[in-house]
């Protein structure tokens, strides 16, 4: 038993220095730079042992859009958690997103496709849900009764993540302002969108 056990936690440590020497890449070279071969000189394996692990490249990029949406939604959790009003939950959510996409600046790019091509996984997993479905919900929470429609709470979720994604994406690819100023533009422009659903 006890070998078994070995063999399926060096299983796991095998294929969680994959995806960290894949990340590693990135950081160092950018995401065309990524390959199985790539990877395969960065943990010391052959190619052929990575494909035990992963059929091909784009199964490493599902597995890492799958985990950027699980530490997103964590930490929206956590933004919840420190706030009573769901006006300032929303808000601090929007912030963790915004935090997240610049402390896991190379997660962020291949769960979104900012400078890359979009995972194609991006909208069939359940764990790449979880941030828009908390996200929505909080939205919902806040709108009145009497306006609390399904294509109004769906309007209201667009135009944020249009205005937040837009910002961090224009941020990514060319940094020409302060983060004072973006904080301040994020700011404005959640409270304005907050204030127009009530």
């Amino acid at each position: 038993m006890a070998s078994k056990e070995r063999i399926l936690r060096l299983k796991d440590e095998t294929r969680t220095n994959i995806l960290a020497a894949s990340i590693a890449i990135v950081k160092e070279e950018g995401w065309q730079a990524l390959s199985m071969r790539k990877i395969a000189d960065k943990i010391e394996y052959t190619a052929p042992i990575i494909y035990e692990y992963f059929s091909n490249k784009d199964a490493i990029l599902n597995e890492l859009t799958r985990e950027g949406f699980v530490k997103l939604a964590k930490l929206m959790e956590i933004a919840i958690s420190e706030h009573s009003d769901p006006a300032k939950q929303l808000e601090a959510m929007w912030l963790a997103y915004w935090n997240f996409a610049f402390a896991e600046k190379e997660l962020y790019q291949v769960m979104y496709g900012v400078e890359m091509n979009c995972c194609a996984m991006a909208n069939t997993c359940s764990d790449t849900q979880i941030t828009m479905n908390m996200l929505w919900d909080k939205i919902e929470e806040i709108i009145p009764a009497e306006k609390r429609t399904e294509e109004y709470v769906d309007t209201k979720y667009y135009t944020f993540w249009s205005v937040v994604h837009g910002l961090i994406s224009i941020n990514m690819t060319r940094k020409s302002t302060s983060d004072e100023l973006n904080k301040q533009v994020l700011k404005d422009a959640i409270t304005g969108i907050i204030s127009s659903m009530r």
